[in-house]
């Protein structure tokens, strides 16, 4: 079973916009980029994977998925997630890749064995025939993994509600679906709930008594947060509402 990764990144300016009442437009692009690299670290470190790809638009992008030895499946111009993610596709087809897992660039506490038990679910189906395998979010309105053989088997819709729409494309063609719950995987940063509930969760990976530690599966990004207080402030909020 040869499987490659793919993960469509945009470029960090004006990056997570949604974040805007809690972190200035500097603070986004940081933490934006400081959670593309920790995907990315965890992601070429998984055992199974035949190779990764990056699709982007940005220069930026480009320069620091190149530098960690990812391909880059580089756009004339930014687009959607969608357009981007069918743009790869297409490419990887012609590069005769067979099966693809899509992972988004905004999911820091992935971890390289969370990418490890995706292949070993999908190892369980004949891959020779058409398959699919999702990820929700963790609400269940998005999609953060599909496994995909072949890479067209269905048609992609990412964004608002995505995960519905996935599960009605494996069911109007009849496929065998496998959808995997995975806490880490599942929690992408939109939102500034989402950063709440990143934060509450990475800090229980480390032992409680080294505040310093940094969890590893997230390390780049909460390092930048605890670096720009939104760590402290968030931690000091929830003692004070007694979360």
């Amino acid at each position: 079973m040869k499987v490659s990764a793919l993960i469509p990144a945009k470029g960090f300016a004006n990056a997570k916009q949604r974040l805007s009442q809690l972190l200035r437009l500097e603070e986004r692009e940081i933490l934006a980029e400081a959670m593309f690299r920790d995907v990315l670290r965890q992601v070429l470190s998984a055992r199974g994977l035949e190779e990764s790809f990056v699709v982007t638009g940005d220069a930026k992008v480009s320069e620091i998925a190149t530098a960690f030895g990812t391909r880059v499946i580089r756009e004339e111009k930014e687009q959607g997630e969608t357009e981007a993610v069918v743009f790869a596709l297409e490419e990887v087809k012609r590069r005769t890749i067979e099966i693809v897992l899509i992972l988004p660039g905004d999911i820091p506490l992935i971890h390289s064995s969370d990418v490890e038990l995706l292949l070993e679910h999908a190892s369980e189906y004949d891959l020779k025939k058409p398959f699919a395998l999702l990820v929700p979010s963790h609400d269940r309105m998005g999609t953060n993994g599909l496994l995909l053989s072949p890479p067209d088997v269905i048609r992609l819709r990412f964004g608002y509600d995505s995960f519905s729409y996935h599960l009605r494309q494996v069911a109007a063609r009849r496929l065998p679906l496998r959808v995997v719950e995975n806490e880490r995987i599942g929690l992408d940063i939109d939102e500034p709930k989402d950063l709440e509930r990143f934060i509450e969760f990475a800090a229980r990976l480390g032992p409680n008594e080294s505040r310093d530690r940094i969890p590893a599966s997230a390390r780049e990004t909460y390092s930048r947060l605890r670096e720009l207080g939104i760590v402290d402030g968030v931690q000091k909020t929830q003692r004070s509402e007694g979360l």
